[in-house]
């Protein structure tokens, strides 16, 4: 097993300072239009806006599994933030997609989204220090795909 030793206390740091950051930003979204949860999908919605999502691809960027999911974006087109379609190249599939509403409702999120995370992670680190853990955790997710098991 290669560089465990300096592997595990490595990842005991980074899982700590992603649960303390999440444990701040969840304490700042209190009273939003939305829960996190559902801000996180209008997110990554957003960053699809011509094409929408398969749910299959939605759940490869969130961390609900996929049922859950299912309800949760059921919810969401009831509250009139998002719309489920069938997918034209795949009758089984769903095509997730955001509604004027739910763009909206992200983008004002977002904005205050955005500021807590300058504030809890941006205030924390340096310029140079941003740039390298981006960089470092971009390396990171990347290598999983290339890793067995």
């Amino acid at each position: 097993m290669p560089r465990t030793k300096s592997a595990v206390p490595a990842w005991e740091s980074l899982f700590r300072a992603q649960v303390a950051v999440i444990r701040r930003l969840q304490r700042a979204h209190r009273g939003a239009e939305v829960p996190m949860r559902e801000y996180d999908v209008l997110y990554n919605l957003s960053r699809f806006p011509d094409t929408g999502l398969r749910l299959r691809e939605l759940n490869e960027h969130i961390l609900l599994n996929q049922s859950s999911l299912s309800r949760l974006v059921e919810r969401m087109e009831e509250d009139g933030l998002v719309s489920r379609s069938g997918d034209a190249g795949d009758r089984r599939g769903t095509v997730v997609r955001l509604t004027g509403h739910g763009l909206a409702v992200q983008r004002r999120i977002g904005r205050e989204h955005a500021a807590a995370i300058g504030k809890y992670v941006g205030g924390a680190l340096t310029a140079d220090e941003l740039r390298t853990l981006h960089r470092l955790c971009e390396k990171l997710r990347l290598a999983q795909e290339s890793i067995p098991g």
